[in-house]
C-alpha cells in the first residue's frame, strides 16, 4: 500500500483538543486522523478501502435486478 504525506496546520486550540483526545483514547495521531478521514468518507458515501470501491462498481455497472412479485394476501 503506496503512504501519501501532506502537511496539516492546525490553530493551537484545535491542536490541544486532538492531543487531549489521543491521550485520554491512547491513539496515536495517525489513528485519530485515519478515523475522522474514514468517517468523512463514510458520511459523503465514498467508499473506504479498495474493496468497497471494486463493490461499488460492480454494483454501479450491474443492470438493476428484476422486481420481484409480492406473494400473499393483499388488504
Amino acid at each position: 500500500m503506496a503512504v501519501r504525506r501532506k502537511l496539516v496546520a492546525f490553530d493551537e486550540e484545535t491542536w490541544q483538543a486532538v492531543d487531549l483526545l489521543g491521550r485520554d483514547s491512547m491513539k496515536t495521531f495517525q489513528e485519530l486522523a485515519d478515523e475522522a478521514f474514514r468517517d468523512l468518507l463514510h458520511k459523503h458515501g465514498r467508499p473506504t478501502d479498495l474493496q468497497a470501491a471494486l463493490r461499488e462498481s460492480a454494483r454501479a455497472a450491474a443492470p438493476p435486478a428484476p422486481a420481484r412479485e409480492r406473494r400473499g394476501r393483499r388488504r
